[in-house]
């Protein structure tokens, strides 16, 4: 019954706009005529999207020359029930949330990525730019039976420019305030009767929205500059053979982790309300003492090779990826007191240092409720002149935060495809993967003396490593699939999918014996435990899908679908368990707090079960057109990012949250209601619960984290003519994102560090002061208006554009720190205003 309200609403929503988004029926690829069928490939297959048996969002070369789209952020803000956290932390750091399965930072991915057919695996290329885009297809649910390993949540399908047999390119510069440059170019030529070259490439450049106002308000808080260059060679051997060899390079430099703090302690707000704070009201400021930098570098090569037989196509190829990246940032340690003590004598400049710069700005305006006394102590121990720094400080106190992500991998695919017109059709195929990951998180000390770009320091460097958390991975994927399908008539088909997935995982540490010279410790807590050994594990999955499919007519759909998701397990950094039980499940010792929270040094695979039903269809010849879906997931050991901090330093980790339930509905409309003038519409809810919790018991009955409630997009796109080569182009588009919980915990009171250490402290106040309530930890519902008004002729246009055009102020993604106290929160994007030009030949 809840499902089917859950449909109702949606649909009389739908129906209350009038109009629906032009992806699932927008114009087809390479600029077809609009009145013709868009073909997709979702299902590895040509098909009418129209045919398709399940959800498909489809952004043509059309609309993505309108809105301005070019990568998964812009995908995700034109597709309903689809979320993106992206680019917050680092360049490669995407979280895509499609339908309440999200993508949990530090794990695989939830979505798969294929371009051109091939199969991309490395998370940080999910928001790259990836070459001449001329079609996107979001899938929504699981795809494993047809994609495997990641694609628990959907798959995004793009298809880039293939040569032609005649020369074309094209090139266009945008230029918007903050100094926000983008361009890009390609050319396509023929070489001889039987080859064809595309070379392409894009630039981008931005100072960003905000500054550092300790670093003489330098551009240096979300700044960021991006180039690519793509190659595609495309060569027909005779007439049923053809290979497709594809090359690409790319860079990204810039700033990474613009967070600030925001803390949730409800007790000490009548002191100062901003030991309460609402993360939607914070104000960002930005002052850390560190230059923060990102940088990713990443080269892709594959080769594509289909040969037709008289019945059957075989279809193979082979990918090689290698991206390298690593970011610099503050710590988090200053108000833990890590450097204002050293066990040994090579940790005195560190400690000199963080008493040097505490005193030279105290007084310096810090964020709420922040304050910069005379010493580093924290100020619960020194009332009278300590300090509470808050997270990113501009003194040396935070310490100097290095990571390190590199992964290479190589994966291949050979698959055969019946091509007959009978009424079977089927596709059969193995799969191999291997990824060389190593990760690496340090805390090291500042002294003042620079930036060392290592995860070890020694004691006696400007940087001494304090913490190190460190590790190899290795893991070989082995999977065989196939899929067969019927259609007894022109109504109806039933389909069936299968695939079983073998992924092998080892990982081992990289963390040297070493004592960290302010605790007299080991590098890695988990080390006073015993020696960090080798471990690995396999994860397999069988994924099904059946797929059911009824068309009365060719301008109605009517279907039903189930299928399995799967995402492979792993491993935490070693020690991870460690460091948390140490840290937060003690409560005996004072000072110490027992949080009931458990974390392992390992994760479990990641299974979904989902169901869809729907309708699609076209009414009065094609001038609307509808898609109206509900659905139901129940997740199995949901993988999910936890952040924590403390004296410690600080730790990433995955989790797993034993089960949530998913169900939700949304509806699609397009309506054309004139030649060159268009309305546009969709919307979509989701309602999730927590049903089992073990690793937080007391979240059960909260919703998926990083799954906004509702989503809705409403707009327009019009084309009118002003001479026969002249035309005024419109495109507007304004995107509602309803409430959104980042964690499990959500109103929850929990006690924190300050919980332990206050009845030690000098103000000696009961452990309840210092609990946390989450309930302000909530992204209020947010709107973006992004608009496009411009001219265009066959070969030339000129576009003025505003993104965010009433410049809303909304947070990006925020991080509770359950153990810390609050949250941290990163800022959406603010407004851009700008032109563009372009031509094409």
């Amino acid at each position: 019954m809840r499902i089917t309200r859950l449909l109702l609403s949606a649909s009389a929503a739908g129906l209350a706009l009038g109009a629906t988004p032009a992806f699932a029926q927008d114009s087809a690829a390479d600029g077809a005529n609009e009145e013709e069928a868009i073909i997709v490939t979702a299902r590895r297959q040509n098909e009418r999207l129209q045919d398709v048996p399940a959800s498909v969002a489809v952004l043509s070369a059309a609309t993505l020359e309108n809105t301005g789209a070019k990568n998964a952020d812009d995908f995700a803000q034109l597709t309903p029930g689809v979320t993106i956290v992206t680019g917050t932390a680092e360049a490669g750091d995407t979280q895509i949330n499609i339908r309440g399965i999200n993508g949990a930072r530090d794990a695989e991915s939830s979505v798969a990525l294929v371009v051109d057919g091939i199969l991309k695996t490395n998370t940080a290329q999910l928001n790259q730019v990836q070459g001449t885009l001329r079609q996107v297809e979001i899938l929504k649910g699981p795809q494993g039976a047809l994609y495997g390993r990641n694609a628990a949540a959907g798959a995004i399908v793009l298809q880039t420019l293939k040569p032609k047999d005649v020369l074309e390119g094209g090139a266009k510069v945008s230029y918007a305030n903050e100094n926000t440059w983008d361009a890009s170019a390609y050319i396509s030529t023929p070489l001889g009767e039987s080859a064809g070259l595309v070379v392409s490439g894009s630039f981008q450049h931005t100072d960003g929205f905000f500054r550092n106002i300790f670093l003489g308000n330098s551009k240096t808080v979300d700044d960021k500059e991006s180039f690519n260059v793509d190659g595609r060679l495309v060569v027909k051997a005779g007439d049923n053979t053809e290979f497709d060899v594809k090359v690409r390079y790319a860079e990204f430099h810039g700033a990474s982790l613009p967070f600030n703090a925001s803390f949730h302690l409800p007790n000490f707000a009548a002191v100062n309300p901003a030991f309460y704070e609402d993360v939607d009201a914070h104000e960002f400021r930005f002052y850390n003492n560190i230059r923060a930098t990102n940088d990713q570098e990443s080269f892709d090569a594959s080769i594509k090779v289909e040969h037709n037989f008289d019945s059957m196509k075989l279809v193979a190829w082979a990918l090689y990826s290698d991206t390298k990246q690593d970011l610099v940032a503050d710590g988090t340690s200053a108000d833990f007191a890590r450097y204002i003590s050293a066990a040994q004598p090579a940790g005195a400049a560190t400690v000199n240092s963080c008493f040097a710069t505490t005193l030279a700005n105290r007084g310096f305006p810090v964020n709420q409720p922040g304050a910069i006394g005379q010493i580093p102590v924290p100020f619960i121990f020194a009332p009278a002149n300590g300090s509470t720094f808050g997270p990113y400080s501009n003194t040396t106190c935070d310490g100097i935060q290095y990571q390190l992500r590199n992964q290479r991998d190589f994966s291949a695919e050979v698959r055969l495809v019946s091509t007959g017109d009978g009424p079977v059709s089927w596709q059969l195929g193995a799969y191999y993967l291997n990824i060389d990951r190593q990760t690496g998180v340090s805390l090291s000390g500042d002294t003042g003396a620079g930036v060392i770009k290592n995860l070890y320091n020694g004691p006696t460097t400007a940087n001494p490593t304090s913490l190190l958390l460190a590790d190899q991975f290795d893991t070989n994927v082995y999977a065989a699939f196939g899929s067969l399908e019927f259609k007894p008539n022109d109504q109806f088909k039933a389909g069936l999918a299968l695939r079983y997935d073998i992924e092998d995982r080892a990982s081992s540490s990289l963390v040297p014996t070493a004592t960290d010279p302010f605790t007299g410790g080991p590098i890695n807590p988990g080390q006073a435990f015993g020696p960090l050994t080798p471990k690995s594990a396999s994860y397999k999955q069988l994924q099904p899908k059946i797929t059911l499919s009824y068309t009365p007519s060719s301008e109605l759909n009517i279907y039903a679908n189930w299928g399995i998701g799967f995402k492979s397990g792993g491993f935490n950094n070693q020690g991870s368990s460690a460091i948390i039980n140490g840290n937060f499940n003690n409560g005996v010792t004072p000072g110490t707090i027992n949080a009931n929270v458990r974390i392992n040094d390992d994760y479990r695979k990641e299974k979904s079960s989902a169901f869809e039903a729907g309708i699609k269809g076209t009414l009065l010849d094609n001038r609307i057109t509808f898609d109206l879906a509900g659905y139901y997931t129940r997740i199995t050991d949901m993988q999910f990012f936890e952040f924590f901090v403390g004296s410690f330093g600080l730790l990433r980790v995955v989790s797993n949250i034993d089960t949530v339930d998913v169900k939700g509905a949304e509806i699609n409309l397009t309506a054309k209601v004139v030649d060159g003038f268009k309305l546009f519409g969709s919307f979509n809810v989701t309602d999730s619960e927590i049903k089992k919790n073990s690793s937080r018991p007391y979240t059960v009955g909260n919703k998926s984290p990083y799954t906004a409630d509702w989503t809705l997009n409403v707009g327009a796109d019009i084309k009118v003519p002003v001479t026969d080569s002249l035309r005024i182009t419109g495109r507007a588009d304004y995107r509602l994102t309803g409430p959104t919980w980042f964690h499990t915990v959500q109103d929850q009171e929990r006690p924190t560090l300050f919980s332990g250490l206050l009845p030690i402290s000098a103000l000696a106040l009961p452990a309840v002061v210092g609990n946390a309530r989450y309930d302000v930890a909530q992204r209020d519902k947010f709107g973006v208006f992004n608009a496009r008004l411009g001219l265009e002729t066959d070969r030339y246009h000129l576009v003025a554009f505003a993104e965010n055009l009433f410049n809303k102020k909304y947070i990006a993604e925020a991080i509770p720190a359950i153990e810390f106290g609050g949250s941290f929160i990163s800022p959406g994007g603010r407004r851009l205003i700008g032109v563009e030009a372009g031509m094409k030949f």
